[in-house]
């Protein structure tokens, strides 16, 4: 058991998180899960919907895969470790069941039929990007041979469904039935309305695949979707702006960057520095419409006062797929995106969530009214203020939902990603590329920061160098680098070629400190509109004016409060990425 700072950990925001993934389990309903919740409500209320199948289970079944690789699935331990509930266990395996069970005999997932509900079965695009991302995440975590085969032969049927012509290929609207498209005359009239929603966000998972497996067609359906994406759609404009236009959603962000997080992968999967240069275009082009520490917009129309925390997921996977590709500045961008908004939105104090005290008004497989909030403890922002966790605001669609299944599993998986990309490279050349506090086969990094500029890294096997990203407000003659009794100043010839601190040879059992001081600073960020004064302490936002109403999520965040803990950091035995 180590002492470590009670600074900001990832892998306790995962175990915390798997509260409300599986909390959105409904009994009465054969564990489908929840999709939202109205915090705001007097009673606040848990609801049924359309996203309950194929989205959600794909959603929460990955994010259980993510959550146990980050935490090791530990059952309870002491000092506050992570604990993997039997509870949690059970839902996850019903989750599991319900995702293959929902696979139809085509290939492709479908909805269920549901008595209040208004939809028909069908085979939703969105569904099937949800699942197959979960059946990916299988087949990597696991090798599930059942998982492969089911990604298979949805896959095929994903292919089979597409219309193909000689320069494109496309789906002609987002639901396929088992009587084929909709729409003859869609398919005549070429009417994709939203490719990136439909098509664009089948990348990510499809690439993963191939690399996992080496299924050709799902790098032939990548291919084929990035050029109707990037040659023939419109949906970007040529600055890297989103087309606005109604039939494109009017420029809904999670589908956008979500699109863009799987073309940058593609493009660093194949070598194509055109398409990483598109990818990386209209990255810059959404952090202007974004705030520094992470909010965004849900579009560019109505939705523009509620943040998902979706979108900012895909920019933390943009960024750091970016970042990986050799353009090591956004590093920064991914930092203060976990450190303020991921973190923040993510829901973990329910005191002021008003449940009912029993099931006399639930209607049993469609809505309840009990337990909501501690059902959903742990749970990220479904559309949020800058500074709410709920967006209760008189512009656009006024509120709506506080808490979706998507965001959920969203979140957990923006957790992983950064807590992935902390530590990265070989033998020949480790990285820390951010500075937040993990244990790792090569180097263990513990982070005082925002309390203090410091930062501990444990050597674990031998490296012919460390490099550490120092972060850019740091004054660098003011850094000193310890190594037992040897310290250096950031004046002298310490650095890297790529502006990280370069330590080399470290070896096992080394204890090394690096110390630079805090900056505290204040800028005025704007949101939708709406003007936020906002005070940082380094990549940390302590504060934003004016507060929120409902939940603030910034000021007295506990991370920020200083002091030790004792604490068991999970090493895995296995690192595998996304």
């Amino acid at each position: 058991m180590a002492t470590i700072p009670a600074t900001l950990l990832l892998e306790e925001r995962a175990a915390l998180a798997m509260n409300a993934v599986t909390g959105l389990a409904d009994d009465d309903l054969d564990g489908i899960p929840f999709f939202s919740a109205n915090l705001l409500s007097r009673p606040a209320r848990l609801d049924h919907g359309d996203w309950d199948y194929g989205s959600s289970h794909g959603r929460l079944t990955d994010a259980i895969l993510l959550a146990r690789q980050m935490t090791g699935g530990k059952e309870s331990t002491p000092h506050g470790n992570p604990q993997w509930d039997p509870h949690w266990v059970a839902i996850a395996d019903r989750y599991r069941q319900t995702l293959f069970a929902l696979l139809g005999e085509d290939g492709l997932t479908y909805r269920r039929v549901h008595p209040r509900g208004h939809w028909l079965p069908n085979a939703n695009l969105i569904d099937q990007r949800a699942t197959l991302l979960a059946l990916t995440t299988t087949v990597v975590a696991t090798g599930d041979p059942e998982a492969q085969k089911a990604a298979d032969a949805q896959i095929a049927a994903l292919k089979r469904i597409a219309i193909k012509e000689r320069d494109v290929w496309f789906y002609p609207a987002s639901e396929y039935t088992t009587e084929g498209w909709p729409s003859s005359n869609a398919i005549d009239l070429h009417l994709a309305p939203d490719p990136a929603s439909f098509s664009g966000r089948l990348i990510m998972p499809l690439l993963r695949y191939h690399q996992a497996t080496g299924n050709s067609d799902t790098l032939e359906l990548c291919e084929w979707f990035a050029r109707l994406i990037v040659d023939k759609s419109g949906v970007f404009l040529p600055d890297g702006s989103f087309n606005r236009a109604r039939a494109y959603r009017s420029g809904h962000f999670h589908t956008r960057v979500g699109t863009l997080e799987g073309l940058a992968r593609l493009a660093r999967h194949t070598g194509d520095h055109g398409l990483t240069e598109f990818t990386r275009r209209s990255y810059d082009w959404v952090l202007t419409q974004a705030t520094r520490f992470g909010w965004t917009p849900g579009d560019l129309a109505d939705q523009r006062y509620e943040h998902e925390t979706c979108s900012l997921v895909d920019l933390i996977g943009l960024g750091t797929t970016l970042a990986a590709s050799g353009q090591t500045s956004y590093w920064s961008v991914v930092e203060r995106f976990v450190r303020n908004h991921l973190a923040a939105s993510q829901l973990r104090d329910v005191s002021w969530v008003e449940s009912a005290p029993d099931r006399s008004g639930d209607e049993p497989g469609w809505r309840t009214y009990v337990d909501v909030g501690e059902r959903v403890l742990g749970a990220f922002c479904g559309y949020g203020a800058p500074n709410d966790y709920v967006s209760d605001v008189p512009l656009g669609r006024g509120h709506t939902n506080d808490v979706q299944a998507c965001c959920v599993g969203s979140g957990v998986r923006g957790l992983f990603w950064a807590w992935n990309s902390i530590v990265t490279g070989n033998a020949d050349v480790t990285r820390v590329n951010l500075l937040l506090t993990r244990a790792h086969h090569a180097v263990d990094v513990v982070s005082h920061l925002p309390v203090e500029g410091k930062v501990e890294l444990h050597i674990n096997e031998p490296v012919e160098e460390l490099r550490v990203r120092i972060p850019e407000w740091a004054g660098y003659a003011r850094l000193t680098l310890n190594r037992g009794d040897e310290t250096r100043t950031g004046a002298e010839r310490i650095w890297a070629p790529d502006g990280y601190l370069s330590i080399p040879q470290p070896q096992p059992g080394e204890r090394i400190t690096v110390t630079f001081p805090m900056v505290e600073q204040t800028t005025t960020e704007f949101a939708a509109g709406n003007e936020f004064r906002t005070t940082w302490r380094g990549d940390d936002v302590v504060a934003i004016d004016p507060p929120g109403r409902s939940r603030p999520m910034y000021g007295d965040r506990p991370e920020h409060a200083g002091g030790l803990r004792d604490y068991e950091l999970h090493r895995p035995e296995t690192e595998w990425s996304w």
